[in-house]
């Protein structure tokens, strides 16, 4: 951090200006009442009953004497004025600062809470309260996340390890095509965890998002071929509705993959003889992508978890060996960095229905 140099708090400026200010005020009243003098006659004049009348030059002589004192006095007031009422005023500003330093030090929990009317400093306060709701969430999120990750990393690993080992202390003893064919089973799981981790990585950088033109039903009629053979092989019907999404400036390759997603995690988590329903629809505002499936009945506390990573359907970080537990966190992401939203509830007879919102 760089570091700065001392200078006059924002207190003691405001001190300054306001009683530079007054005094400049009480100048100009000043400068006026000398005019004003200009008309009086000069030299002393003596009524008929002989009253003595001072002139131009007595009036001047007084005023400007008494003139200097009030000057003073008003930069006396000035200062003492100037300094409780600053004070006053930036009062909110320390608790502020003092809330900042609780940050800097970790106490990510302290809040501003700035109470009063809505005005200038109230709206600071609460943005930044909002700023730090926001970054205690996402670090809290962060550390989640990390430490799942780690698990789900260690494991596919941690196996291949094993394997190996058993083979080494037992090198006559094993079955080499299994031991091959368990290896890149192992080492596939782990490729697809670490890409779909770099997935999610890339889906939270909304800034560096390439918003295009793209045909929305296009994109979802080729994710459905893609996936038709696999919905074949698990005895599967995959069915897409015609659509009327139309024209979305949407991140093609993200949008692509959220809905693959989408569809690969209907098709994970399914029933033998089950089935896949894919429906695209659209307004000016939205795209919206419906994608239902049949499965086993899932309770709304367990769907609610869904879209956190590696929270699978039979529960968080174990589950079904096909899955990462991070399809739906990355589509959430997706839509999160285009501004839209997923949306996730139980299906009436099981499975889940899921609905991607991604703003035109």
């Amino acid at each position: 951090m760089r570091e700065r140099a001392a200078g006059l708090s924002i207190r003691l400026k405001l001190t300054l200006s306001y009683a530079a200010f007054v005094v400049i005020v009480g100048i100009a009243v000043f400068v006026v009442g000398f005019l004003v003098l200009r008309f009086v006659p000069d030299g002393n004049l003596y009524s008929e009953s002989g009253t003595f009348t001072p002139g131009r030059g007595d009036l001047i002589d007084v005023f400007v004497r008494y003139a200097w004192y009030a000057v003073l006095a008003l930069a006396v007031i000035g200062l003492g004025g100037g300094w409780v009422v600053s004070g006053l005023m930036l009062r909110p500003l320390h608790r502020i600062t003092d809330a900042a330093r609780a940050v800097r030090g970790g106490d990510l929990a302290h809040r501003v809470a700035l109470p009063g009317r809505r005005d200038e400093l109230t709206e600071l306060a609460d943005t930044f309260d909002a700023m730090l709701a926001r970054v205690e969430l996402t670090l809290d999120e962060q550390q989640r996340f990390a430490a799942n990750a780690s698990h789900e990393l260690r494991t596919p690993h941690a196996t291949m390890r094993t394997l190996l080992e058993v083979a080494r202390a037992d090198p006559d003893g094993i079955d080499l095509e299994r031991l091959l064919h368990r290896l890149d089973l192992t080492n596939e799981r782990a490729i697809r965890l670490t890409e779909a981790l770099l997935a999610l990585a890339r889906s939270t950088r909304a800034g560096e998002l390439s918003r295009e033109p793209v045909d929305v039903d296009a994109v979802i009629a080729a994710v459905a071929d893609e996936a038709r053979p696999d919905a074949d092989a698990a005895r599967l019907d995959l069915v897409v509705l015609p659509g009327t999404g139309g024209i979305a400036r949407v991140d093609e390759t993200l949008m692509r993959q959220a809905v693959a997603n989408l569809v690969r995690n209907a098709l994970v988590h399914n029933i033998d003889g089950g089935w896949v329903r894919v429906t695209v629809t659209g307004s000016d505002d939205e795209v919206i992508v419906d994608v239902d499936n049949s499965g086993e009945v899932l309770s709304r506390e367990l769907v609610a978890t869904l879209p956190e990573p590696f929270v699978r359907g039979a529960g968080r970080t174990r589950g079904r060996a096909d899955g990462t537990g991070l399809g739906l966190a990355i589509v959430a992401s997706i839509a999160r960095a285009h501004g839209g939203h997923l949306e996730l509830w139980p299906g009436d007879a099981g499975g889940l229905r899921a609905r991607l919102r991604l703003p035109r």
